[in-house]
């Protein structure tokens, strides 16, 4: 687990499945309880890094497509919102 705030950083735990939902790809870690958690691939080293994290060295605080997203959501909400 790489997530800083996810409760079981930094375990090492094994993956003993995948699922896919409305999300996305979900990994399945399981502890030494045998409880599973169900986790997005990125918040494990499962994956590789995003090349834009690795350049920016830390440097950034979103990537592009980050703020093309923000900046789609700040638009849908302005427009519900309307005037006054």
């Amino acid at each position: 687990m790489t997530h800083p705030f996810h409760p079981l950083f930094p375990r090492q735990l094994p993956c003993v499945g995948k699922r896919y939902n409305r999300h996305g790809e979900r990994l399945l870690l399981q502890t030494e309880d045998t409880t599973v958690w169900s986790v997005p691939p990125q918040w494990t080293d499962l994956v590789s890094l995003d090349p834009e994290v690795v350049m920016s060295n830390g440097r950034s605080l979103l990537r592009v497509v980050d703020l093309m997203e923000l900046a789609t959501l700040v638009k849908r909400l302005s427009s519900k919102s309307g005037p006054g």
